[in-house]
């Protein structure tokens, strides 16, 4: 079992500071995803962590052992990358085995123990293939089987599900999901897909520009973001962020359309709502109205989407649904889901006496 312990890391390259002061504790055998976008600085921690990348400053460590000069291959961490990474003149047996012949494990362990990864990730009918000859799918499950047929300290995987289309990603989170309870190795998942991060982390860390802007359970970023970055990165859809005015006595949308809620202060301020929070109502229970702008049918429910100055507005309503373009709809909110925040610097505005 295996704590991670990163202390002040800094990596620039050139001028450009990538990640900036990072201080992060990952708990043995703990689900860590790092989420945010192309460019925040998640690969290039992760590959610190490898040791594919040397931090600038800072430390990285082991259950209280530093190993910024350890190499790669005498951390015992196990990769995942997004391009599988599979060798072509191998079969999925002599891929999923290259890990420990390198160790110079024998060749009857070596078997045993390919056998014994490849019935976790349920590839046993093709070990006698070669990668041209599997799905995307398939191939993904024998780079997680080469990563598992040890048991190495840390796993550490990079978007590994990216190249999938849809079904074949749900599949995968699931078998990704099992395996991580079933081994119970401290893993790091890097990702800018939040679906993936809500669904397998322990923990997520979002990240903007090199530093972590909040880590916390998925369930406690999703109802309680710090900022507005963050309220708006986490949630399928995201979440609604509304440009509005407070003078005291009222509320309004930039494009001046009335919203009956109480804001915690006067002046400009930006509203936050999920989707999922507010329905369609009549028009004496309303807290604003405004005409449909787009409707889209998911099947399992509707997501009709309304213009309030400018700002779009995403209600999720019943699967049986059905609206016609520019029909005037009448909306309500419980007013305890509603989230605030400063429109310039984007942190959370909390009514008096809320924590």
């Amino acid at each position: 079992m295996t704590q991670i312990s990163l202390r002040g890391l800094h990596k620039t390259f050139g001028t450009t500071q990538v990640v900036k002061d990072l201080n992060l504790d990952i708990a043995a055998q703990e689900f860590l995803v790092l989420l945010g976008p192309s460019g925040c600085g998640k690969t290039t921690t992760m590959r610190m962590v490898a040791g594919l990348e040397h931090a600038t400053h800072g430390e990285i460590s082991f259950n209280g052992q530093r190993v910024n000069e350890i190499p790669t291959q005498q951390r015992d961490v196990a990769m995942v990358f997004q391009n599988y990474g599979l060798y072509p003149h191998m079969t999925v047996a002599q891929n999923i085995a290259y890990p420990l012949k390198l160790r110079g494990i024998g060749s009857a362990e070596r078997d045993a123990a390919v056998l014994r990864a490849a019935a976790r990730v349920e590839l046993e009918p093709y070990l006698h293939r070669h990668p041209r000859e599997l799905s995307g799918g398939q191939r993904q499950r024998v780079a997680l089987a080469r990563s598992i047929v040890r048991t190495p300290k840390v796993f550490l995987m990079d978007e590994p599900l990216s190249n999938l289309d849809a079904k074949l990603r749900v599949a995968m989170r699931a078998e990704i999901k099992h395996l991580a309870h079933e081994l119970q190795v401290t893993t790091i998942y890097v990702t800018h897909d939040q679906i993936e991060a809500m669904t397998l982390a322990n923990r997520v860390a979002i990240m903007k520009d090199g530093v972590i802007l909040q880590l916390a359970s998925p369930e406690e970023i999703y109802n309680n973001p710090f900022n507005a970055y963050v309220a708006g990165f986490i949630g399928s859809p995201a979440m609604n962020l509304i440009p509005v005015h407070s003078d005291g006595a009222g509320l309004n949308a930039e494009d001046g359309t009335p919203i009956q809620a109480q804001a915690p202060r006067q002046g400009p301020l930006t509203l936050g709502i999920r989707a999922e929070d507010m329905q369609l109502c009549a028009s004496s229970q309303a807290n604003f109205s405004a005409a449909i702008y787009a409707f889209e049918l998911l099947g399992d429910s509707t997501m009709a989407t309304i213009k309030l100055g400018g700002a779009s507005v995403v209600i999720k309503g019943d699967k049986h649904l059905r609206l016609q373009f520019g029909e005037r709809v009448h909306v309500r909110f419980d007013a305890a889901r509603l989230y605030w925040f400063d429109i310039d610097s984007g942190e959370r505005v909390r009514p008096l006496g809320e924590r």
